[in-house]
């Protein structure tokens, strides 16, 4: 299989197989990120937690071409802009699908998962008739398009690359969140003894709608990233959900150090196995191993932390 490639060829083929897997850990990221805080933090099994990323996609694919027709001059900068308004949209419909729906199944995991999957088929249909059954593509600023050379044989996709560095901003971001601010410290406390935390003058009902909106603002954001690498349709959110879950779950539920490291092991041995074997192989290997070792540690790699 290598015996036609050179040393330096070979060299170069790893590394960017590896530039792959980071691209591909950069999009776990950016989509376990926000069911982190929802199953992690509040035990909400959200089903839906695709379509809210599909409405970013959606938010970010409207002002693109609002941006091409209307304000040409500033399309170089539209990305920003469809970031800041996607987080609103979908925290916006976050924090209403809490008051309507989430806040009467707390305690109540299967019923939330068969009322998210319900709405998660809603939001489906609500696309399908706004924006129609086909997918659809955003326009890519200039400065995202082509490569970065690094060698003469190494080249790295820019867009991928800004993927990479939006991940670890947003990373930094929900770490101050969560252990930096006072809304954090309310979760954690929530999270730990409820009774307490009411008791002490939080406002729970509050603080559990704050958190189901934040993280499916940040849901949002990771769907108008994902326009950078990928189409949108009515339906792609079913397609990012079983991964974000694995995620989520392989990390242990409540810990962002462990949805970080689920994330790049997953991504670095699907991206690995890859390079010898189908992708559609290497992504059933990897879930038998993360299943196997779940087995063996179901609280995975990092302590869970259930709500009380």
């Amino acid at each position: 299989m290598f015996a036609d490639y050179s040393m330096a060829e070979l060299g170069a083929i790893f590394a960017m197989q590896g530039f792959a897997g980071l691209i591909l850990f950069s999009v776990f990221v950016l989509m376990a990120l926000g069911l982190a805080i929802i199953f992690g933090q509040m035990g909400v099994i959200n089903m839906a937690h695709g379509e809210f990323m599909i409405l970013g996609a959606y938010v970010t694919y409207l002002m693109s071409n609002l941006f091409a027709d209307y304000m040409p001059a500033l399309f170089s900068i539209y990305f920003f802009v469809a970031m800041i308004l996607a987080f609103i949209a979908s925290g916006l419909l976050g924090l209403f699908v809490e008051w309507a729906m989430i806040r009467h199944l707390y305690k109540r995991p299967l019923d939330t998962l068969l009322a998210t999957w319900g709405l998660s088929l809603i939001l489906q249909q609500t696309y399908r008739s706004v924006f129609g059954a086909r997918e659809v593509g955003v326009s890519i600023p200039d400065w995202m398009m082509g490569s970065l050379p690094l060698t003469d044989l190494i080249e790295v996709p820019i867009n991928g690359i800004f993927v990479m560095v939006l991940a670890v901003g947003i990373s930094l971001a929900v770490y101050i969140m969560m252990f930096r601010s006072r809304w954090g410290k309310q979760v954690r406390a929530i999270n730990q003894n409820r009774v307490m935390a009411g008791a002490v003058g939080i406002n729970t009902e509050w603080t559990d709608r704050l958190t189901f909106g934040i993280g499916c603002g940040v849901a949002g954001v990771a769907g108008s990233a994902f326009t950078m690498i990928g189409s949108t349709g009515p339906t792609a959110g079913q397609l990012y959900i079983v991964d974000t879950f694995l995620v989520v779950v392989f990390g242990g539920a409540g810990s962002l150090l462990g949805t970080i490291a689920s994330a790049f092991s997953i991504s670095q041995a699907q991206s690995i196995m890859e390079f010898f074997l189908s992708g559609s192989m290497a992504k059933v290997l990897t879930l038998l191993v993360v299943v196997g070792i779940l087995m063996i540690r179901p609280q995975g790699l990092f302590s869970l932390k259930l709500r009380k």
